[in-house]
């Protein structure tokens, strides 16, 4: 007599893998496929308590920490979910200070004031009372409930004591009927505030005279190099934002910030880590502001261009130093920037803006993979139009030359492309074929350079899924 097979049992309740993906807009979902999402699930929590184990044994120890956890998730190349070590990742927002003045700064997380209310109450405590028990008998400590034991009363040596107390260690230690003061001012010794001081006039000073100068560039040179300035660091980033907000009308100080914010990431001394995205803002506002100082002249033209580059190298700078520590830092740079080069209402300056973001913050690929097939729309949309409307102004061809720049960087230099670029020429059917797929604005400056290798590389891209 044959005998039925027993199917297997699940350990994880296949409910909650339903409501997960109710959750997510799938909500026809049949047994089979939920059968094997489950057991899914199972192997990868058992993949994770698994590694968790063999970090626990390494440590030679018997239990298993949050820490184990996390570190778990992160050999095998999970975003930590759970755990004290995990941090939600910052999002950066956009507010308007006027007709279309764009300012970039970091969400701050939104509470369910549903939920704030709607959670349990803490724990009522004991009512007051008063019991007598003997403290010690000659000289020896009876051991009874009330008398601490050895290892409490080692402890409770170990806490701070006195009027400048930290209470929130004493509340750690589990001593709950502490009396709670409240949280003292951050305090920085006098010499760090008059240097603070001495540094912001320094750099916010534009007089031309050449002791001045020499003075500025002092100034900043002290920051990229002197190693006590941990406790400004949140200082400088303040002031840094505070003046990138209120200053947009003057090319001079949002040159000085991006220069200060630039020496701060040279300091080699600072840990500026956990800042990577409060510094990236005011280099994004600076970036893709609409209008940045006034319109006086050529030469203020040409300084606000100037400045968007120096903003679009720190971006660039910033997604590369710190993106081994904050791995969504360097994708979401480039989708902000993305998202503004793929607006046709933004100004020929904004758009300037976010190719060299594009360039400096995703590197070569990015341009090779987002840009290069969005290149004919851009080019019918925005350039064509552009150029009818002004030809020959300095924000056509700045945004041509920005393009054109960020196309070749494509270009492979090695010693057989070099001698390929020189001798050889692209047919012209393989320059129609460029015009037709990058227009033929950003096609005819390309085949001007007569780089062959840079033509085929690009004509590779059409290929990509």
């Amino acid at each position: 007599m044959a005998t039925e097979t027993p199917k297997p049992k699940l350990l994880w309740n296949s409910e909650n893998v339903k409501d997960v993906a109710e959750s997510v807009g799938i909500s026809a979902l049949n047994d089979e496929a939920l059968k094997a999402l489950t057991q899914d699930v199972e192997y990868r929590i058992g993949q994770v308590i698994i590694e968790a184990l063999r970090l626990m044994r390494a440590a030679r120890r018997t239990t298993m920490t949050v820490n184990d956890v996390a570190l778990a998730l992160r050999v095998l190349d999970v975003e930590p979910l759970f755990g004290y070590d995990s941090t939600r990742p910052l999002r950066y927002g956009e507010a308007s200070l006027g007709p279309g003045q764009p300012l970039f700064y970091i969400e701050d997380e939104e509470v369910d004031f549903e939920k704030l209310i709607n959670a349990p109450l803490p724990k009522v405590p004991r009512d007051m009372n008063f019991t007598a028990h003997w403290l010690a008998i000659e000289g020896v400590q009876p051991s009874i409930p009330q008398n601490p034991t050895t290892a409490e009363s080692r402890s409770q040596d170990l806490l701070p004591k006195g009027p400048g107390a930290n209470p929130a260690l004493n509340a750690l230690a589990g001593n709950d009927n502490v009396s709670v003061k409240p949280s003292v001012k951050h305090i920085v010794s006098k010499e760090l505030i008059l240097y603070f001081d001495k540094i912001q006039a320094a750099i916010l000073d534009d007089n031309p005279d050449e002791e001045v100068v020499r003075l500025r560039q002092a100034a900043l040179g002290s920051v990229r190099d002197d190693p006590g300035l941990h406790q400004l660091i949140p200082y400088f980033i303040n002031f840094v934002m505070d003046r990138v907000t209120h200053h947009l009308d003057d090319t001079f100080t949002l040159k000085q910030m991006m220069e200060l914010t630039n020496a701060l990431i040279e300091n080699k001394s600072l840990f500026l880590d956990p800042y990577a995205s409060s510094l990236s803002a005011p280099a994004l506002t600076c970036l893709m502001a609409r209008k940045l100082g006034t319109d006086d002249g050529m030469d203020a033209l040409k300084e606000q261009y100037d400045l968007r580059q120096l903003a679009a190298s720190l971006v660039g700078r910033i997604a590369r130093k710190y993106s081994s520590s904050n791995t969504l830092l360097r994708p979401k740079l480039t989708r902000t920037c993305l998202k503004y080069f793929l607006d046709p209402t933004k100004p020929p300056a904004v758009l300037y803006g976010a190719i060299y973001g594009l360039l400096e913050a995703g590197g070569p690929e990015a341009i090779r993979v987002l840009v290069l097939r969005n290149l004919k729309f851009f080019d019918s949309g925005i350039l064509q139009p552009l150029k009818e409307k002004s030809d020959g102004s300095i924000d056509y061809e700045m945004l041509v030359q920005g393009l054109v720049h960020a196309v070749a960087s494509l270009a492979v230099r090695t010693a057989g492309d070099a001698a390929n670029s020189v001798n050889g020429r692209a047919s012209d059917s393989e320059l129609s074929d460029l015009n037709d797929f990058i227009g033929p604005i950003v096609g005819q400056r390309i085949a001007s350079s007569g780089n062959r290798g840079l033509i085929m590389t690009i004509l590779d891209a059409r290929f990509l899924e």
